[in-house]
């Protein structure tokens, strides 16, 4: 049964997330070996540590790609997965502050970063009630969707008070579109994201107009500054913004070769994490984005389309989830970079440093074709 799942492997998944997961080695190197340098005296600290993380992703993709879905489906895991979740969500408030957030929880040798495994619980836990409940939400939608969307939300609040405003954000996207996807009634779809875009446009006009005496924005509301006016707090909240504007525009269609970069040398802070994506651009060029782009466009593209196709409730909803939020977490990324959208701090996934985010990343995609693998098999 194993050597045949292997063999029934989907390659639109698995060669571009094979690509990119590697390819984060390169580009972490590249993009950290200066800081690296100066901060620890070793311009091969992250280069190390992203190798060993990408290592472990593989394996949990793997175990990930052979876990039976009918144990994802058990209540009594569904019970220990959410108090698991809560438990972290809890444990790393009472962390220490580290750059001004609670985000982490320091184990030996690696800090784990619960809001990134929130994202694939949050799909599991919403794929799992509404494959349960999908006359009822056809039908009793607000009281079906009440439920989980209390305690999904409770999730989304964790960690916006961590802060981590950018992870908050994707949980809240991912809870429409599945909520979109789980055979409510379109009227009731129609009214969330018409709901949601008028709260959009009332949260951005009062932050334009009175953002400054608004208590709940604190620094947030210096990310909105340096959006509207990057140059002119070049030296503050628009540093970042500006100089990644200098990265993509000296990389132009070609690049300026792997290791050449100039922003990376000082100029771009933690350029390995939020700002990979302009490091890419100056090297590589618009060409080689568009190659990345066009890799993971082929990955959530194939997520929706497996989401789309399956006969199974679960396992469509899986799908759909993990495609939203590769799309969701991708976009705010590059439209933070690009200056389309203010800066939340979200990595780009599969390709920025750090552990949590790449293993969880990983999860998902494996799960995608976990459930591209079982569709092919009850066809056979």
């Amino acid at each position: 049964m194993l050597k045949k799942r292997i063999k029934m492997m989907d390659k639109w998944i698995v060669f571009p997330f094979l690509f990119l997961i590697l390819f984060s080695i390169v580009a972490v190197y590249s993009a950290s070996s200066y800081s690296a340098l100066e901060d620890y005296g070793d311009s091969n600290h992250y280069l190390i540590r992203q190798s060993a993380y990408v290592f472990a992703s593989l394996i949990f993709a793997a175990i990930a790609y052979i876990f039976p879905f009918r144990v994802l489906k058990k209540k009594n895991f569904v019970l220990i997965g959410t108090i698991a979740m809560f438990g972290l969500l809890t444990i790393v408030l009472f962390m220490p502050a580290i750059q001004g957030a609670r985000r982490w929880i320091p184990l030996p040798g690696f800090n784990i970063q619960p809001g990134e495994f929130a994202k694939i619980f949050v799909i599991w836990y919403l794929a799992y009630i509404f494959s349960r409940n999908q006359s009822e939400l056809e039908t009793r939608f607000i009281a079906t969707a009440l439920r989980p969307g209390i305690l999904v939300g409770l999730v989304a609040m964790f960690i916006f008070f961590q802060p981590d405003t950018g992870t908050a954000i994707i949980i809240g996207m991912i809870i429409l579109v599945m909520l979109s996807a789980s055979g409510a009634s379109l009227k009731y779809g129609l009214r969330f994201f018409l709901a949601i875009g008028i709260a959009i446009a009332v949260v951005v006009f009062l932050i334009y107009n009175f953002g400054e005496h608004l208590p709940f924005l604190d620094y947030r509301y210096d990310r909105f500054l340096g959006w509207w006016d990057p140059f002119g707090y070049y030296e503050t909240e628009g540093h970042q913004l500006v100089n990644s504007y200098y990265a993509l525009n000296r990389g132009g269609f070609f690049g300026v070769g792997i290791g050449n970069s100039i922003q990376k040398t000082g100029y771009l802070p933690f350029p390995y994490t939020d700002f990979i994506m302009a490091i890419i651009g100056e090297e590589f060029g618009l060409l080689g984005i568009a190659l990345i782009l066009g890799a993971f466009g082929l990955i959530i593209g194939r997520a929706f389309y497996i989401g789309s196709h399956s006969k199974d409730s679960f396992n469509s909803l899986i799908c759909i989830g993990v495609g939203a939020m590769l799309l969701i977490q991708s976009l705010i990324n590059v439209a933070g970079v690009t200056g389309l959208l203010p800066i939340t701090g979200v990595t780009f996934p599969l390709l920025s440093y750090g552990g949590s985010s790449l293993m969880a990343v990983s999860i998902g995609i494996a799960l995608v074709g976990n459930a591209s693998t079982l569709d092919r098999l009850k066809k056979d």
